[in-house]
């Protein structure tokens, strides 16, 4: 197991500058391991926890804090790991590939410079939050559905504020998105803004009471004022002011059966927003409104795409596993608990941590499901078992490592250290009576 692991991790580093691609595999070990966990986010003493060395710890924590290397190389490496590998297979439904578009947080209320804020439910308030954009897609390896990540998207330094955060990740998806390629988005993402932006393919999930309009206009009774706006479309009942708003009758209705369920979908088609006046040219988009005995309440989903009920919530199931990324990277792994304060630091250990989080669900793919006890008798391939199996390992010293990761050769390593250093330094720079100017 440890030999596996250390094999998918040296494929990723080995290509980084010799000396850094050693230490950051050291400091992954530490993530994926869970090292976080017992020692309650602190580094240095999760370092030491897998058996590095005082000399392994320093570098480890430089190659993490100065090491010249960036997320998005990282995730490109992983993404051609991943994708090259015989078993992999990217999820299609009528020939479009979902691409997840999410936002997570790593609160830090104790962090004064923290640059942005996040709602926390618990708090019920926003609290200091390190925010970062996350897409990416999901794939079936040996029979197990592994979401990829595609890219991590910084907060904007001098705007952290997660209305400017949303706006350049659909900026960027509508650079990167193939033609083959949808977006899936959760509520809280406005149409409009989609639109705004140019996002011409996705599915989004709506508010439990939203409303559209027809892109036509009623036929003129001959009495009164010609109506402005097409008629209102409301997917969902709901009470407003103690009366009961009726739903609008769909314009189609579908029915099928799912793992012993009858799916039912309502679905209104050709649908403009509300303040928007019907014409040929508007961009428009059908509303589905998925209802789904094992959901308290219905699924509102909205997409331009003309496509199945059954790949229309095929597509937005697709996100749950792209989810699974930050949980993973903080309730599985630690990294819920930070204690890096420096301004690069604080945005490199949750990136790494979100990679370690896709990395623990793929090798929980792949690797054999071990029992944690004896009451374990059906043990299950999955992320968090497979971090109860690997916490307390230590990192594996000796394994055969490819010629390109290794520790870096210091033209320095003659020199004294530390105190020794200093002082010396000191005694070489204090001026003696010989050269005192007189």
């Amino acid at each position: 197991m440890s030999n596996h692991i250390i094999s998918v991790l040296s494929a990723l580093l080995q290509n980084l500058p010799v000396g850094t691609n050693l230490a950051l595999l050291q400091f992954m070990w530490m993530l994926v391991s869970g090292a976080l966990l017992p020692n309650r986010g602190a580094l240095f003493p999760s370092l030491k926890s897998i058996g590095l060395s005082d000399d392994e710890t320093r570098r480890a924590w430089v190659a993490f804090r100065k090491g010249v290397w960036q997320i998005a190389l990282l995730l490109r490496f992983w993404q051609e790991h991943v994708e090259g590998l015989p078993g992999w297979r990217v999820h299609r439904y009528e020939g479009y590939i979902p691409v997840s578009v999410d936002v997570t947080a790593f609160w830090r209320p104790s962090l004064k410079t923290c640059p942005s804020k996040h709602y926390h439910p618990a708090a019920n308030r926003a609290l200091p939050a390190v925010i970062f954009g996350i897409t990416g897609q999901v794939g079936d390896l040996n029979g197990q559905r592994v979401a990829l990540p595609r890219s991590f998207e910084r907060v904007h330094p001098q705007d952290p504020g997660e209305d400017r955060l949303w706006r350049e990740m659909l900026k960027g998806v509508k650079k990167t998105l193939a033609e083959d390629e949808i977006a899936v988005l959760d509520a809280g993402v406005k149409i409009g803004l989609l639109q705004e932006i140019g996002v011409t393919r996705y599915v989004v999930r709506l508010a439990k009471n939203f409303t559209a309009r027809r892109n036509t206009l009623p036929v003129y009774s001959g009495r009164g004022r010609k109506r402005k706006y097409g008629d209102l479309i409301r997917s969902l009942p709901r009470t407003h002011k103690g009366k009961t708003l009726t739903a609008t009758t769909p314009d189609e209705t579908i029915v099928w059966q799912e793992n012993g369920r009858e799916i039912r979908a309502e679905i209104w088609r050709g649908l403009i927003l509300n303040k928007v006046v019907p014409d040929k040219e508007n961009q428009t988009f059908d509303v589905y409104a998925i209802h789904d005995p094992k959901f308290a309440t219905p699924w509102l989903l909205a997409t331009p795409i003309k496509l199945d009920a059954t790949s229309v919530k095929a597509i937005y199931t697709d996100r749950w596993p792209v989810e699974q990324i930050p949980l993973a990277a903080k309730q599985m792994l630690g990294a819920h608990r930070q204690f890096v304060h420096a301004d690069e630091s604080i945005q490199r250990l949750p990136e790494l941590a979100l990679l370690a989080g896709s990395i623990l669900s793929f090798l929980a793919a792949t690797i054999l499901a071990v029992p944690t006890g004896f009451w374990n008798r059906k043990p299950k391939r999955t992320p968090g078992r497979l971090r109860r199996t690997l916490i307390g390992k230590p990192f594996p010293k000796d394994y055969q490592f490819p010629r390109q990761l290794r520790k870096k050769n210091s033209v320095t390593a003659h020199l004294p250290k530390g105190y020794a250093a200093r002082r010396i330094k000191t005694t070489l720079s204090t001026p003696t009576d010989s050269y005192i100017a007189t």
